[in-house]
């Protein structure tokens, strides 16, 4: 009970001192928003600073702080001090400098700040990347909450059904104005989830302040948990199993939605960093409920993390309102696909060039888009295996990305003579835990295919990498500050 309360106030502490201190590092200001002076009505549209927060966290917040997390507290206690520290100094920070950046380069997608940075020869393997990256993350974040859906529905196989009404709204939502879909639903979508996590909160303290052993780790629970032995060592996996709550890549794809709706850039940090931080809230609730449920029931820590979901949910809440809870874990689902895909739309609109004011280009961005997503729907529900490996290839990637981002981050913030560690340090330590992953992980270790090599090595070689980078980075932004490259789309500096 004490780790999961230090926890909270280590997000709320952090969230008013070191989000305070990012945000005198990046200096927003008055200066005119991308909403205002490149207005046109269907992506660049000013919204109320509430509903661009709502739709911050709810573009943010996929099933990782459900789904993952319910797996990632099989680590132990120590993941109630992880998540917050993370969350602080890595997954806020990172969120804040993408929303920052696309800002001050007229709403600029991801692709673009990363070839402005490294290039064209390294931006075209991102985005290529990139998008393999988003359609993952559709096709997961249709599967898993369709899954819900046909779990929650007893005694009726309607899993194709949820799957194509769920994927035909990421459609319309992905081609209407981010005003007339997005902008509307999210706040009724925002207010059921925060209800629902709200409602499990408040019926955890009840039960932790009566019996605070369920908070800590039980003989069943530790003779089930993860542990290097199982070949499941905290340092890299546990950063891989839970992305959303401590750092996730994918963010850094979402935030430029959001800074194509923002009035002022003033708005940022709570906007940015501060969803992150309740985000972290959410992963910090569903873990300790996690933790709670395998304390009482270890054997349900071999069951797959929807069932695990599901006994949770009506375990806290009884039916009607647990039914309500695992409908706000289906809208984090839903409400991350659909701007996935938006993001993919806008990303390719920049890559070849084509105005989004027409519907028909949007369609024809998004033919090609519903084709390759039906096709990894199709195979990644082939099987439990399918869909598993479909799952670890977007938690590796999502990861991956979160690294670049970073990087290519401290390399802006060089350019601008700005302190650089706030970025810096996340970059090294994030570039450690993926590179540490793809030397270590194979099909021996319980994964998807890597190198497989001996762990000790793995972190030596990672470690490696990540300095290598850590060095390029830096050298990368005082060459850009030399070279004092005009930086387009960014507005004349106050």
């Amino acid at each position: 009970m004490v780790s999961f309360i230090v926890g909270l106030i280590i997000l709320a502490v952090g969230y008013l001192f070191y989000g305070k201190l990012v945000e005198s590092v990046l200096g927003p200001d008055d200066r005119e928003t991308p909403a205002r002076f490149m207005a046109d009505g269907v992506d660049y549209v000013v919204l109320p600073k509430w509903k661009n927060m709502l739709i911050q966290l709810l573009n943010i917040a996929g099933v990782g702080p459900v789904i993952g997390v319910i797996l990632g507290i099989k680590f132990g206690t120590i993941v109630f001090l992880i998540i917050p520290i993370g969350n602080i100094i890595g997954g806020a920070v990172h969120d804040f400098v993408a929303g920052m950046m696309s800002l001050r380069y007229g709403g600029a997608n991801l692709p673009f700040l990363i070839r402005m940075v490294a290039g064209k020869g390294f931006a075209r393997f991102f985005t290529v990347f990139m998008t393999i990256l988003l359609l993952l993350v559709v096709a997961v974040f249709i599967t898993t909450p369709a899954q819900l859906i046909d779990g929650a529905w007893h005694g009726h196989d309607i899993f194709w059904f949820a799957v194509v009404a769920i994927f035909l709204y990421y459609i319309v939502a992905t081609l209407f104005p981010v005003d007339k879909i997005i902008g509307r639903v999210y706040p009724l979508f925002g207010a059921l989830l925060l209800a629902g996590t709200l409602a499990l909160f408040l019926r955890l303290l009840m039960l932790g302040f009566r019996q605070p052993e369920l908070l800590l780790e039980s003989k069943g629970f530790a003779a089930n948990m993860f542990t290097p032995g199982k070949n499941q060592p905290i340092i890299p996996l546990l950063f891989v199993t839970i992305a959303c709550g401590i750092l996730s890549g994918f963010h850094a794809t979402q935030s430029p939605i959001v800074a194509r709706t923002m009035k002022s850039e003033r708005e940022a940090r709570v906007t940015f960093y501060g969803m992150m931080v309740v985000e972290g809230f959410i992963a910090m609730v569903w873990a300790a409920a996690g933790l709670v449920i395998y304390n009482l029931f270890p054997e349900l820590m071999a069951a797959k993390a929807p069932a695990v979901l599901l006994r949770l949910t009506n375990y806290f809440l009884g039916s009607w309102i647990g039914s309500l809870t695992v409908i706000s874990v289906v809208i984090l689902s839903v409400t991350s696909g659909d701007t996935a895909m938006r993001s993919l739309r806008l990303s390719l609109a920049e890559v070849f060039r084509m105005d989004q004011t027409s519907i028909g280009n949007r369609v024809l961005l998004c033919l090609p888009l519903i084709a390759l997503v039906s096709i990894l729907l199709w195979w990644s529900n082939q099987s439990a295996a399918t869909f598993n490996q479909c799952w670890n290839y977007f938690a590796w990637g999502n990861q991956v990305l979160a690294a670049c981002t970073l990087t290519a981050a401290t390399a802006w913030l060089v350019s601008k003579r700005k302190f650089y560690l706030v970025t810096l340090i996340p970059a090294l330590f994030m570039t450690f835990i993926v590179a540490t992953y793809i030397f270590w992980i194979s099909p021996a270790h319980g994964g998807p295919v890597g190198c497989g090599m001996e762990l000790s090595d793995a972190r030596i070689v990672g470690g490696f990498v990540a300095v290598v980078l850590a060095i390029w980075s830096v050298k990368r932004g005082l060459e850009l500050h030399r070279e004092r490259v005009p930086e387009i789309r960014e507005r004349q500096e106050k």
